[in-house]
Order: C-alpha cells, then sequence, then structure tokens
C-alpha cells in the first residue's frame, strides 16, 4: 500500500510540474475518494448483486448454514449473511469492509458436487478472508489501482487534446521540461498497468494465507484441498462475472484458462489466483 501512495504522488508531482497546475490530481483526488466511499460502504452490495446472489435464512439451506454458524463461531467472528449464486460452476466468495458487515457466498453447483468435509473447507477459506480483512484490504487496494488509472487517463486525455497550461520553455529549462514530459507520459502509461501487477499479487498472497488459515480453522487441510481440485475440475466460467470481481473469489471465475494448473511466469504475474495444483500440494504438506 505504501508503494501505491508512492506511485501516485510521483504521478502528482510529475503531471503539476509539466502542466504547472494542480487542477488534474484535486479532480482526481476528488473522483478518488467518491469511489473510495462508495466502494468503501456498497462495494458489497454491488458485488452481490452482479454475481446474482441471492440471500438465505436457515431454513432454506439448513447444512449450509450450520457450518457456516458453526465455523463463525470457532474462529471467533460474527455470523456473515449467507448467500447462495445460482450457477452451476462450483465457486465462492466472501466480501464486506469487516467481520460485522460481511457476506460469505457460495454458488448452486459448490453445494452439489462438495462433499461436508470439502464444503467446510471452502467457508473456512471465505471465513479466513473475513478474519484476516482481506474483504477491506482488497477494496482498498483496488480504489488506489482506480486512483492512478484515473490520474494516469485524465493526464493522458489532456494531452491528446491539447489542455492544461504548460510551463515556460524559454526559461533556460526547455530541455528538462521536454525529459519530464516524456518521462511524464510513459510514467502515465506504465504506472496502471503496474498497479494492477502489484494489486494481484497481494491478491494471491492473500489466497494462500486463507488456504492456511482455513485449514487451521477445520483441522483438515485435504478437505479444502479436495474441494478446489474438483473446483478446478470444472472447466467452463460462472455466467455473472468479470475481472473486477475475480479477485473476490476461491478459484478464478473465468474459466479454465484462467484456472490453468502449468502457468507461465508471466502468466501468473497477471494472474488473480495461485495455480491451483501448488495451493493443492501446500495444503496436502501440511496434512503429513
Amino acid at each position: 500500500m505504501f508503494f501505491f501512495v508512492l506511485i501516485v504522488i510521483g504521478l502528482g508531482w510529475l503531471f503539476s510540474y509539466v502542466y504547472n497546475s494542480p487542477a488534474i490530481l484535486v479532480i482526481a483526488v476528488i473522483i478518488a475518494v467518491v469511489q473510495a466511499l462508495l466502494s468503501y460502504y456498497s462495494g458489497d452490495a454491488i458485488v452481490l448483486a452482479t454475481s446474482g446472489a441471492q440471500q438465505i435464512q436457515k431454513k432454506d439451506n439448513p447444512e449450509l448454514w450450520r457450518i457456516v454458524e458453526n465455523l463463525s463461531i470457532t474462529a471467533g467472528l460474527p455470523m456473515p449473511k449467507v448467500y447462495i449464486i445460482p450457477d452451476a460452476a462450483p465457486n465462492a466468495f466472501a466480501t464486506g469492509r469487516d467481520p460485522k458487515h460481511a457476506s460469505v457466498a457460495v454458488t448452486a453447483g459448490l453445494l452439489q458436487r462438495l462433499d461436508k468435509n470439502e464444503l467446510s473447507g471452502v467457508i473456512a477459506h471465505e471465513l479466513s478472508h473475513v478474519g484476516n480483512y482481506d474483504i477491506r484490504l482488497m477494496t482498498i487496494v483496488a480504489v488506489l489501482v482506480g486512483v492512478i488509472a484515473l490520474v494516469s487517463d485524465i493526464f493522458l486525455r489532456s494531452r491528446l487534446f491539447g489542455f492544461g497550461g504548460k510551463r515556460d520553455e524559454n526559461s533556460g529549462g526547455g530541455q528538462i521540461q521536454t525529459i519530464l514530459l516524456i518521462v511524464s507520459i510513459v510514467a502515465a502509461i506504465l504506472a496502471p498497468i503496474i498497479g494492477i501487477i502489484v494489486q494481484l499479487a497481494i491478491s494471491r498472497r492473500r489466497e494462500y494465507l486463507a488456504d492456511a488459515d482455513g485449514a487451521l480453522l477445520t483441522r483438515y487441510p485435504e478437505g479444502l484441498a479436495g474441494a478446489l481440485e474438483k473446483i478446478s475440475q470444472y472447466k467452463a466460467p460462472m455466467r455473472k462475472t468479470s475481472t473486477a470481481t475475480a479477485h473476490l473469489f476461491i478459484a478464478n471465475p473465468l474459466g479454465a484458462k484462467e484456472k490453468g494448473e502449468d502457468q507461465s511466469g508471466f502468466v501468473k504475474l497477471f494472474s488473480t489466483h495461485p495455480p491451483v495444483k501448488e495451493r493443492i500440494k501446500i495444503l496436502r504438506e501440511m496434512s503429513l
């Protein structure tokens, strides 16, 4: 997150210097603050709505409810809201700004394909995200990536249409000004890409952590390992999903190619999740 802040400050300084006008940065910050507030307070509702999740009560699915309730008690967490997504693809995610405002959603396909131990492993994984405040962290990181993209986009559009004031290039600093202009354009193009790479790296690390904490919560790593194995065998993507929310799910919901077990270093760099094979291997080593 410190790295993100440095990128934003660096971009702001470059663009303000080149244009000799802080207006771009001020506008970007205002929009970013509004975006952050909406994401923080309404992000979970938006994600649940876009995924087609439907809230349930205990009578609707007693077994799922009891698993969530028992594991929440074991983890020392408040009982989250429980949702079911009417989708054949086996998957699950947690969302919310903190444990008191958390929700756990699972697909109908997950309930059909997993046994009780495997389902417990998945729910424990998602509750670990809640307990570790990953649901808040990923919201903040997503907003920071949005800020970087927004500032960069405003700058590039301003350059394209010739808006914004310029410093006097005849004041003796024309050559430095030209160099800074080139650097700022390159930074505006590369910064959003770097931001996304960092965001995905954080997402992958939090998945490994949630796997480990979930296995400790159930004291049965094989349950989650077996669940991930079955989830990875399903090749079709979820019907209602997008790249913007893919990092929230226990496994990438975009289909077989994204779940790929044999990923090159370059593909891993832009992947929202660690390879399933690696996750299963680590979990089964925990059982030894």
